[in-house]
């Protein structure tokens, strides 16, 4: 199998994405499209930076070759009722932080039939609109599948809904939102741990230049602005005082799971 295009509620969530983002007179640029393959399976690495990353880059995928992308999320947003549910159709695969072997099983499968799996190799939004440290799950699903991982960095899309900042609606309107993909990454084989930790430390070179690039060459001036990373003139948080902010949020989420817990018992 190597796409499915009859699948309703995906058909439904891709129209309520071109309808929103039209609306909002999202203005896309596409840098690289050569490198979306029509057929066969791959792993997209995608840089995150803003929570609509994962639907502007399922409409950009699919206003370029109408194919379907799976994506791996977080098991908490397919106990909400309607995004469960939307999730769910979609056919996202929901990931347990605490047990993941059932879902990375799953990407797996995925990916030797054929499909499009979508990841977030940063583990979440980067506050400081800089790459992070990548977790290895993007290499080695591609080895174990024996499909190619491609880099995307997504630029612009933050300006519409992102971590720890707010812009007034009106702003939201007109917004430009860069693609740039990167030449598929062969992965061939079985690696050992350490040419698997040599494999993500390159992706994450290859995310930062393609990001770097696209910033460069972003048509809005963002000195000042809360969007900006710091070291391009922007107001956003340093890569390590958004890291101690992420670890406090991080510890904060773990007492409360401990709290509740406790509750119950």
């Amino acid at each position: 199998m190597t796409q499915r295009r009859g699948d309703p509620i995906y058909g439904a969530a891709i129209v309520a994405g071109l309808t929103l983002f039209g609306s909002l007179r999202v203005k896309p640029l596409l840098i690289g499209a050569e490198h979306l393959s029509r057929t066969g399976g791959a792993v997209l690495a995608i840089t995150h930076f803003g929570y609509l990353d994962f639907a502007l880059v399922e409409w950009m995928m699919w206003k370029n070759n109408r194919r379907h992308i799976r994506f791996l999320a977080q098991q908490a947003a397919f106990k909400n009722p309607l995004v469960g549910w939307l999730l769910r159709g979609m056919r996202h695969i929901a990931v347990d932080m605490k047990a993941g072997a059932q879902a990375y099983q799953l990407a797996v499968e995925a990916l030797r039939a054929g499909e499009v799996l979508g990841v977030f190799p940063e583990g979440g939004v980067s506050a400081a609109f800089t790459v992070r440290e990548l977790k290895t799950g993007a290499i080695r699903m591609a080895v174990e599948a024996g499909v190619p991982v491609v880099p995307i960095a997504v630029w612009g899309g933050h300006r519409l809904l992102t971590k720890g900042t707010t812009s007034p609606f009106p702003k939201k309107f007109g917004v430009p939102v860069l693609f740039a993909v990167g030449a598929p990454i062969a992965v061939g084989g079985a690696l050992a741990n350490a040419d698997v930790a040599a494999a993500t430390t390159a992706l994450r070179s290859t995310l930062q230049t393609l990001l770097d690039d696209l910033q460069t060459g972003y048509p809005v001036d963002g000195a000042g602005q809360p969007w900006q990373p710091a070291h391009l003139g922007g107001t956003a948080p340093t890569p390590k005082a958004a890291a101690i902010t992420e670890a406090a949020r991080q510890e904060r989420k773990a007492r409360e799971r401990l709290e509740r817990e406790r509750a119950k018992n």
